[in-house]
């Protein structure tokens, strides 16, 4: 079994994707018991794409998430660095341009994209400031970013029960329905690991976004994190 650890070394992590990325879509929609649909529906209305723009849609996967900006009528780039991800991506949405990328080290030019987005990513990202920058170089100035990541619960009393359903009862869910359970237990504790709200916010800001708000879903367990690159000289 491939797991990646906290640590986060990029060629973990992308074999850990490459071995779960037949179900991938699958799992995720058992796991969040639907939610997940919901949750990328609300990315799509909060980047809000207008036909001719382009859109970077990084951590793409199988480009699931990345259809919906090219229904709209964008021309979207999925990029991810999972070599698996991308072939079963290739092979679901064959119109897709799908790219292999590093968020560490975008293959793109400054200024290329009226929109950034990246869901359930960030975290797997070596370097997450890092990462932000690389989104913020790659996009005009005037343009937005949408993360969309897990977070912090809101409501003390649901926290507790949120944190003994991600440690123990999604990764024994796992093992029925993921060609890879260990993967999930990673995901498990990453999503522990990771920053509330604020927290996340603070880290856009670094990496040199503008004002920053948030938009809680499903009581917390999801954040929408936009923001807009300032224009020079602002």
């Amino acid at each position: 079994m491939s797991r990646a650890g906290l640590d986060k070394e990029p060629r973990d992590v992308a074999r850990m994707f490459d071995t779960v990325a037949r179900r991938y879509d699958l799992t995720n929609d058992i796991l969040s018991m639907g939610q997940d649909r919901r949750w990328r529906s609300r990315v799509v209305e909060l980047v809000d794409p207008q036909p001719g723009e382009r859109v970077l849609d990084l951590a793409a996967g199988t480009g699931t998430s990345s259809q919906p900006f090219a229904d709209a009528g964008a021309t979207v780039v999925p990029c991810d660095f999972s070599l698996g991800m991308l072939q079963v991506g290739r092979e679901q949405y064959a119109d897709l341009p799908f790219v292999a990328g590093d968020g560490m080290g975008l293959p793109f030019a400054d200024d290329v994209f009226d929109a950034v987005t990246i869901s359930f990513g960030l975290r797997n990202i070596h370097d997450p400031v890092q990462g932000l920058r690389e989104l913020l170089r790659v996009t005009r100035p005037g343009g937005r970013i949408v993360v969309c990541e897990f977070s912090r619960p809101t409501w003390a009393p649901f926290e507790a029960v949120y944190s003994n359903y991600l440690m123990r009862a999604l990764p024994t869910i796992a093992e029925k329905v993921s060609s890879n359970p260990e993967s999930y237990v990673y995901l498990a504790e990453s999503i522990r690991a990771w920053p509330d709200q604020r927290g996340l916010a603070l880290r856009m800001v670094e990496a040199g976004w503008g004002r920053v708000e948030w938009h809680n879903l499903s009581a917390g367990i999801v954040a929408l994190h936009h923001s807009v690159k300032p224009t020079h000289g602002a």
